[in-house]
């Protein structure tokens, strides 16, 4: 029933990088808007970016802007978050999501099963 599997999660420093990756199980959701939300001990889940299905259309929250990209290579079925210049209150499980609507509110079909990111000062 798992039809999207994050990848790329770790430890950083501070000021690092890291790029998740999130895979799709069937080709059909290669056209579905993808997302990444994230959800910190204590916190709930939030918006992270969305990309819409033809990658032409983006959205981050406020809090990423100008440091996270999202971007997806659909020969791979797959969905990136590169994250650059990592902020300790960036830790979290980071999710990825797919849908039919390109949106930032949590109304996504499907859903991955998380992968830790931790960043430390």
């Amino acid at each position: 029933q798992v039809q999207l599997v994050e990848s790329g999660g770790g430890l950083v420093q501070a000021g690092g990088s890291l790029r998740l990756s999130c895979v799709a199980s069937r080709r059909t959701f290669s056209s579905y808007a993808k997302a990444w939300f994230r959800q910190a001990p204590g916190k709930v889940r939030e918006f992270v970016a969305a990309i819409s299905g033809t990658g032409d259309i983006t959205y981050y929250a406020d809090s990423v802007k100008g440091r996270f990209t999202i971007s997806r290579d659909n020969a791979k079925n797959t969905v990136y978050l590169q994250m650059n210049s990592l902020k300790p209150e960036d830790t979290a499980v980071y999710y990825c999501a797919a849908g039919f609507q390109t949106t930032y509110l949590d109304d996504y079909d499907y859903w991955g099963q998380g992968t830790q990111v931790t960043v430390s000062s």
